[in-house]
């Protein structure tokens, strides 16, 4: 090879999602996914001061130098800047479901149907979807944005208000590690609890499969979006639930409500695509009809790609 030939490092945020969760705990996997998506990425420009003193944090390349506190840096060759309430660009809440329904990959069906799975083993859409959360709650304070999170199934589990002072995201961290995993699910009721903990227009991520009613979804989101509040709804599927394998019988049973029905995949597999097909579809037009974005994320998908999206809804916001 020659020398003069730059090989660009590996992008931890384009790796296979199993793969690169394998590698570390959840904070240090995040940090490489934020890293990786960041290369090439320019920092925010935006800067919103206020006149409330925050706290202090370590000077960046490209920071006003007019927020440096001089006396520090003079004291104890230390440069630190002045950040205020208001430098954040905006509050986010990241609002994300933890229900049965997440606890589950495509790995189990295939077991069941007695067929192959191809491709490398995939995370369950709930360790996909707290994976993309830690990253996701990286990636926005690192823009200088307030972010809080919600975790619910049947109930609502975590509350964070909205902060970007240091340890945030370590208590966003710790709040994936909770308890949750309830039967149910009740994203109205922890859309309305992120709504509450965000005390001006903000953005509002809802991380879920979406097992649930749409008219009860529209009616909280439709409130949201009433308030002024941007709503990102990242809609995880395992790409088993689009595809039902090709041959074999299989009980299928709804983690939620316990219902099972026994049935042969080759016998049902047309119709289930169809029906699948006419949902996404049915939630695809109710949020556009709303104002809210939508993404469809297969849980096979590199992190880089829920990421670009929301990112992508971020930068739009004024």
């Amino acid at each position: 090879m020659d020398a003069a030939t730059h090989v660009p490092a590996p992008r931890a945020d384009l790796f296979d999602p199993a793969s690169l969760a394998a590698l570390g705990r959840i904070e240090i996997v995040a940090r490489w996914i934020v890293d990786g998506f960041m290369s090439g990425l320019h920092r925010s420009p935006r800067k919103g001061f206020s006149v409330e003193f925050a706290e202090y944090r370590p000077y960046q390349p490209g920071d006003d130098l007019r927020y440096i506190d001089w006396k520090i840096a003079a004291r104890s060759d230390r440069w630190v800047v002045r950040q205020y309430e208001e430098e954040t660009n905006l509050r986010a809440s990241i609002v994300l479901d933890v229900s049965k329904s997440m606890a589950w990959s495509g790995a189990q069906l295939y077991a069941l149907a007695g067929a192959e799975q191809s491709g490398a083993a995939r995370l369950t859409k709930l360790a996909y979807a707290e994976q993309l959360t830690a990253a996701l709650a990286l990636l926005l304070l690192r823009q200088r944005d307030a972010v809080g999170l919600v975790r619910f199934d049947s109930e609502i589990r975590s509350a964070i208000p909205p902060r970007a002072r240091n340890g945030q995201w370590r208590r966003v961290v710790a709040a994936l590690e909770e308890a949750g995993a309830g039967r149910a699910s009740s994203a109205p009721a922890a859309l309305e609890q992120a709504a509450r903990l965000i005390s001006r227009r903000g953005m509002i991520v809802l991380i879920s499969d979406l097992l649930m009613d749409i008219p009860d979804v529209e009616r909280a989101v439709r409130g949201l979006r009433a308030a002024g509040h941007d709503v990102t709804v990242l809609h995880l599927m395992d790409p088993a639930e689009r595809e039902l394998p090709s041959g074999g019988e299989a009980v299928f049973v709804d983690p939620e409500s316990r219902l099972e029905i026994a049935a042969s995949v080759a016998d049902v597999r047309a119709a289930y695509r169809q029906t699948v097909d006419e949902v996404i579809g049915e939630w695809r037009t109710m949020f556009s009809s709303i104002g809210a974005s939508y993404e469809l994320i297969f849980t096979d998908a590199p992190f880089g790609v829920p990421l670009r999206r929301a990112f992508a809804a971020r930068q739009a916001l004024p």
